[in-house]
């Protein structure tokens, strides 16, 4: 690569290929493919010139050039995309791994266009952007038994994750991985959607925690594992329930004239490369809808995606004013998740923006949070996997805060107390930045909200199920009826998008203004203060280190001082499942000959669900009484 040839990112690839790849190796070469991911991973790709315009390159050696061509959708979905210029091309090193550096891609990656109402349409990669479904959940159905071959798959699906589960993240590597993605291709094929999209997930949470990825975190890749493990041991036992085996793509449907008004924009960066932006809206019964522009393209995608055009109906507006605007749709079609389609027959006209303060917009400010989130986390309680879980409680929440302070990356904030009240009110609440990307604005717009102590500020953002009273805003405005409030421009239609909209000092009011505030003692942590920490640590050890590591822990006598401690707090239950798992991990069996036979894998990873999923329960519980 000479320093004139730009560096572009590497395309999604999707399992089918990858584990083909791997598969296709010979066993001398799959003991090298490891460290030459790594090594391939670190080199610049580059635009690949004619005759493969639109594709990637990444030199491997003096001699050596592996191509990838992804199709119209900008993902590798076929083997004979991957080229490489070495003899032994296509079961050759090379190209493994370069396609096992490449992001995973999901499903949805592959989009299709909307030809027709009733037409498949895209599904955007939007991590944790749930919105309100519009239509009323249709009537229980009887659940049909699985079909033996969606039983097969799924019982190789639990296979490959147990071994995973019992390997751990030192062990966990290509060939355990490749083994997965053939695995969730099989899951794929037999129409268990929802399994083969948490297997995906996996993945890419072991080649981030193995790659020292920036953004990851080891609770989301136990988490993945848990609805992997609990969602395929359900479907090999037979259970038919639709919402375990999930859908391929959210069809859309025809909804007639719509007429919504825009709450906030929020940036998009995907772990498979895809960045964007989805705007929020609302119409006159108070319902969520979206509005989405994803494509390959990571953060610098998200950034340039904040003006883009609104593709509703060949819409005049871009992302910006809609966010601010609204839209009068005729021949609407919406996904059951809301989101709005561009089909044909969709036609739409702007519409003057309402403020946050009224029309159909101010009931998102009416309730009080502790209230919205106890309701939200009930509802959740008899949710099985976690999609569905962060489904229902990732709706927006609004609320208006007086900041009381700062810790770290924290914002301190209390509920904004009635008229006659001296003191704020409620829990102290936590906001914490939703998307903290360097390239967006988050993080500064909080740091400048710490700045100023006692400043009234009305909020939009999403609980945070894993911390205790904590908020990720979306967006910001002005509280009515106060100085000590942010001044916004006025064509910013009193709200700030913090992922994009960056507050100036001049947004500020003056120090004098703000009510003086008492510094706050945050005291103990409901959560991560509580004796479960022990139950967090175990389970993450299991996931970290591996069967081996549990089992050494068991050994030294950690066990038995956690179950302890656990017992004399009153989480008998808790203290069981630890004591359970440590003898799973440590159970070894001999044949006649001393040789080490069967370690029951089952048992293990059946141990380490019924831990996981318990700790989840009662970490959910004690996020619910935080804001109270």
């Amino acid at each position: 690569m000479t320093s004139s040839e730009p560096t572009v990112s590497l395309p999604p690839v999707t399992a089918e290929v990858v584990a083909g790849a791997v598969e296709s190796l010979t066993s001398r070469l799959r003991k090298k493919l490891d460290a030459a991911i790594e090594s391939y991973g670190a080199v610049p790709a580059t635009a690949a010139g004619p005759p493969d315009d639109g594709g990637v390159r990444v030199r491997c050696g003096e001699d050596t050039v592996v191509t990838l061509l992804p199709g119209a959708s900008g993902t590798v979905t076929d083997a004979g995309q991957a080229r490489c210029t070495c003899l032994l091309s296509p079961r050759c090193l090379h190209r493994a791994a370069v396609l096992g550096a490449c992001p995973v891609a999901a499903p949805e990656d592959v989009p299709a266009t909307e030809a027709a109402p009733e037409a498949p349409a895209p599904v955007v990669p939007v991590p944790a952007t749930p919105v309100t479904t519009v239509t009323p959940a249709p009537p229980a159905e009887p659940v049909a038994p699985l079909s033996p071959a969606r039983i097969d798959a799924a019982a190789g699906l639990w296979s490959a994750a147990t071994a995973v589960l019992a390997a751990g993240l030192p062990a966990a590597g290509a060939i355990p991985q490749a083994e997965l993605l053939r695995a969730a291709h099989t899951a794929r094929l037999a129409g268990l959607h929802r399994a083969e999209a948490a297997a995906l997930r996996v993945v890419r949470g072991l080649r981030d925690a193995r790659t020292g990825h920036a953004g990851h975190r080891l609770a989301d890749l136990v988490a993945a594992l848990r609805e992997l493990l609990l969602t395929t041991r359900l479907l090999a036992a037979g259970n038919g329930d639709p919402e375990l085996i999930g859908t391929a793509r959210r069809g859309y449907r025809p909804s007639g004239s719509l007429r919504v008004y825009g709450v906030c924009r929020e940036p998009v960066i995907s772990a498979t490369g895809y960045g964007g932006v989805v705007t929020h809206l609302v119409d006159d019964d108070h319902r969520w809808f979206s509005v989405a522009d994803v494509k390959p393209g990571g953060s610098a995608r998200a950034r340039g995606a904040a003006t883009a055009p609104v593709g509703v109906g060949a819409s005049v507006l871009n992302h910006a004013e809609l966010s601010r605007g609204g839209l009068l749709i005729t021949g609407a079609t919406i996904s059951p998740d809301g989101r709005l389609g561009s089909g044909k027959g969709v036609r739409s006209s702007p519409l003057a923006g309402l403020p946050w303060s009224s029309g159909p917009l101010s009931p998102l400010f009416a309730r009080p949070p502790a209230q919205t989130v106890s309701e939200r986390l009930a509802a959740a309680r008899g949710a099985g996997p976690d999609e569905e879980l962060t489904a229902r409680i990732g709706e927006p929440v609004g609320c208006d805060l007086v900041i009381t302070g700062a810790v770290g990356d924290q914002v301190l904030a209390r509920e904004l107390p009635s008229p006659e009240a001296e003191r704020p009110a409620g829990p102290l609440i936590r906001l914490m930045a939703a998307h903290p990307h360097p390239d967006l604005a988050h993080t500064a717009n909080l740091r400048r909200l710490a700045s100023r102590p006692g400043l009234r500020v009305r909020v939009l953002g999403r609980i945070d199920p894993e911390r205790a009273a904590t908020l990720r805003p979306l967006a910001v405005g002005p509280v009515q009826g106060t100085e000590a409030t942010l001044r916004l421009p006025a064509d910013w239609q009193d709200r700030a998008d913090l992922g994009y909209d960056r507050l100036q000092g001049s947004h500020l009011p003056p120090p004098e203004v703000c009510p003086p505030t008492e510094p706050e003692r945050t005291g103990p942590d409901v959560l991560a203060d509580s004796p479960v920490w022990r139950v967090r640590r175990l389970t993450e050890l299991a996931v970290s280190g591996g069967r081996r590591a549990v089992a050494e822990s068991a050994r030294n006598g950690g066990s038995r001082a956690d179950g302890a401690a656990l017992r004399a707090t009153g989480f008998h239950t808790a203290a069981g499942l630890t004591t359970t798992l440590t003898s799973e991990a440590d159970r070894r069996t001999r044949d006649t000959f001393g040789r080490l036979g069967d370690d029951a894998p089952d048992s293990y990873a059946s141990a380490w669900l019924a831990t996981a999923f318990h700790l989840a329960a009662t970490e959910r519980e004690l996020v619910g009484s935080s804001w109270q």
